[in-house]
């Protein structure tokens, strides 16, 4: 085969493994509710009580934008990954580094399944929507089970917005190059 050839199939596998991803999330984001509340892991898909949160902690926050985004909220250090229709997939806590974005409706600009953070930890499933004076902001999950590091001690500027493995998965799934990120207050 020649080198030309090789580059072409490569392309060729590239463009079929994005497609079927697509199509792949497509399912899942319109899929009825009850075929999307079990997961594999024992998770469920929409977290129905908040650990210490108020009891209207889970529920969508008015203003957050329409259509199928990632609605991340700086006071509650809450996300919620919102499909088709408005409808709640999933939310859950995060922990943010010491950098936060400002406000505002932002697009995932790239993706890297594993990486080393800011703060030295290892990490995956990094979703990158902006950046802040050069330091990148975006959602991981720590590759160790270890608990982040306390963001108001550590003097290392990190924009990591840390979820957990199970949520960082999910996440790594629902927000892929261009999805949406609605940042709010």
């Amino acid at each position: 085969m020649a080198p030309s050839s090789a580059g072409y199939v490569t392309a060729l596998t590239a463009a079929a493994l994005a497609t079927v991803g697509f199509l792949g999330y497509q399912a899942y984001a319109t899929a009825p509710a009850h075929l999307t509340k079990a997961r594999t892991n024992g998770t469920p898909a929409i977290t129905t009580k908040t650990p210490g949160g108020g009891k209207n902690a889970v529920l969508l926050p008015p203003g957050s934008g329409t259509g199928a985004r990632v609605v991340y909220s700086l006071r509650g250090h809450r996300v919620w990954l919102v499909g088709l229709g408005d409808k709640v997939i999933r939310t859950f806590e995060v922990t943010p580094g010491n950098i936060d974005p400002a406000p505002g409706v932002y697009a995932v600009t790239s993706r890297s399944n594993a990486v080393t953070g800011s703060d030295g930890t290892p990490i995956e499933h990094v979703v990158r929507f902006t950046d802040v004076d050069g330091v990148a902001i975006g959602f991981s999950a720590a590759v160790r089970d270890a608990a982040p590091a306390d963001s108001t001690t550590t003097t290392v500027r990190t924009g990591g917005i840390r979820e957990s493995r199970a949520d960082g998965d999910v996440m790594w799934t629902f927000a892929t190059i261009g999805a949406t990120v609605a940042v709010i207050p």
